[in-house]
């Protein structure tokens, strides 16, 4: 039976070390944190219980998925709510819009705003399902081992037809004339990490999972989606140690053939399947001299995506402005994306966005919401010109000034920022979804998901393909799995 080591326990390393293990496999999955689901990671803040990472959850057929490959079923272990009317979305001047799945809803309201967004609608409904369908086509599925796969006529021919050339935000003005909509959807570039300004036209397609397939809600947590995957994981054989910091890989012959870890144990491995962040990963525990198409210098010159300053507070109260989703958005959205990108500083008038799981479940916070509040921040290095109290303090005021005054009603709370995110989850740079899409060949060309130097060395999560977002590193897992297996062939 080959032996696979899988190192780290993020939903990517889960689902690879799931999909390894029900086809034969010998797997043992070594994570250094004490949790298992990486940045889904849960946290207990008074009486108030919080998801760190993915507050919003789509496509929950792929984490379904990762459990019904082993023949159990999905809802012994955690079960999806739909949110219809999920997110609203807060504009400076007063106007409110609700990001909701049901067309109509959607068309009712664009009519008020903007009538020509609202016959705009169908056909932009239209053209991210397109966009979706082909990604999910070609992209998703598809793992990038050698340049070959790169060269596949079907994927060129797929590549053409996703707007590779188109930015984000000027896909929106193709179809929406009212700013404060075209803003609200250009904040879905964040999701993979990135400006609406630079990144592709491709990633309309998150706007299909929100605006047709809908948002969801893990009920009692979305962190349930890791409890259930470590559970499932564990009974179907899998070896997992936690608090288990992994420091080497040791390379004989271009084959990686043992890790060490910090307590001094060595594991013997057949193949590994490093789920930690590769571009600060890999460079640490592989040497140099071992992976030449992968020098400390190409690594390093990877743009990160943006980070993340997160402040979660148990409140004393629930506020009737919030919804599960809530988003209040700045004054002037291209400047908050320079500051970002091209000053790496903080914005002084950020868009905040706020997560309340107790809207949807009051037991999750008894006494009040919880809220993960949450500001986009450059990666570290990045400057702030004030420390991180004081910009704690600016986002209280913002909010004040956008109409929703919190710091009165707060019982307790603790800021989580981008040295924090580096530190805890060995995130390049800071980084939440790894590299940013602002550069076309970062968009389409991430690091492969095996090494170009050690045969038997595979790669997951959000700095490989497909991209970042929990949806898509649990598809990593899921591919690089099954590649392995099929080139195995127990």
């Amino acid at each position: 039976m080959k032996k696979v080591i899988v190192i780290g326990g993020g939903l990517g390393g889960l689902s690879a070390a799931i999909t390894l293990a029900s086809n034969g496999f010998d797997v043992t999955l070594l994570e250094k944190n004490k949790h298992l689901g990486g940045k889904l990671m849960p946290v207990q803040l008074g009486q108030a219980s919080f998801d760190f990472g993915p507050n919003t959850i789509t496509m929950p057929d792929v984490f379904k998925e990762v459990i019904s490959q082993t023949g159990e079923d999905p809802e012994d272990y955690f079960s999806f709510m739909k949110l219809p009317n999920h997110t609203r979305n807060y504009f400076p001047d007063g106007t409110i819009l609700d990001f909701s799945s049901e067309k109509e809803k959607m068309k009712e309201q664009l009519a008020i705003l903007d009538p020509t967004s609202a016959k705009n609608y169908e056909a932009f409904l239209k053209e991210v399902t397109r966009l979706y369908r082909l990604g999910e086509a070609q992209f998703f599925r598809r793992t990038f081992t050698s340049t070959s796969d790169y060269l596949s006529p079907a994927l060129g021919f797929s590549f053409s037809k996703v707007r590779p050339l188109q930015s984000l935000h000027s896909l929106h003005r193709k179809f929406f004339n009212n700013p404060f909509v075209i803003q609200a959807l250009d904040r879905y570039a964040t999701y993979i990490g990135s400006s609406p300004y630079v990144s592709p036209a491709t990633f309309g397609l998150i706007a299909y999972l929100e605006l047709v397939d809908g948002v969801y809600y893990t009920k009692g947590g979305n962190t349930n989606i890791a409890t259930g995957f470590e559970e499932v994981a564990k009974k179907i054989g899998v070896s997992i140690r936690t608090n288990c910091k992994v420091t080497s890989i040791e390379v004989k012959n271009k084959q990686a053939v043992s890790v060490s870890t910090e307590d001094g144990e060595r594991y013997m491995a057949d193949i590994i399947v490093m789920n930690a962040d590769l571009l600060v990963a890999y460079p640490e525990l592989v040497n140099e001299v071992d992976r030449p198409h992968f020098t400390d210098k190409k690594a390093a010159g990877y743009e990160p995506s943006i980070s993340a300053y997160v402040v979660l507070a148990e409140m004393n109260k629930r506020h009737s402005k919030l919804l599960h989703h809530t988003v209040f958005f700045s004054k002037d959205y291209q400047m908050e994306f320079k500051s970002l990108f091209e000053d790496r500083q903080y914005a002084k008038d950020p868009t905040i966005y706020l997560s309340n799981s107790s809207f949807t479940e009051k037991e999750k916070s008894p006494n009040g919401d919880n809220l993960f509040i949450l500001v986009n921040a450059p990666a570290t290095g990045g400057e702030s010109s004030m420390g991180s109290e004081t910009y704690k303090e600016l986002i209280y005021n913002s909010l004040t000034e956008k109409g929703l005054s919190l710091k009165e009603d707060v019982l307790v709370d603790k800021v989580i920022s981008p040295s924090d995110i580096q530190s805890m989850f060995g995130a390049f740079k800071g980084a939440l979804y790894g590299v940013a899409s602002n550069r076309k060949m970062d968009a389409f060309f991430r690091p492969r998901n095996k090494s170009a130097d050690i045969a038997n060395l595979y790669f997951v999560g959000g700095s490989t393909h497909p991209g970042g977002g929990s949806p898509m590193v649990t598809l990593s897992g899921l591919n690089v799995g099954k590649v392995i297996a099929n080139s195995y062939k127990i």
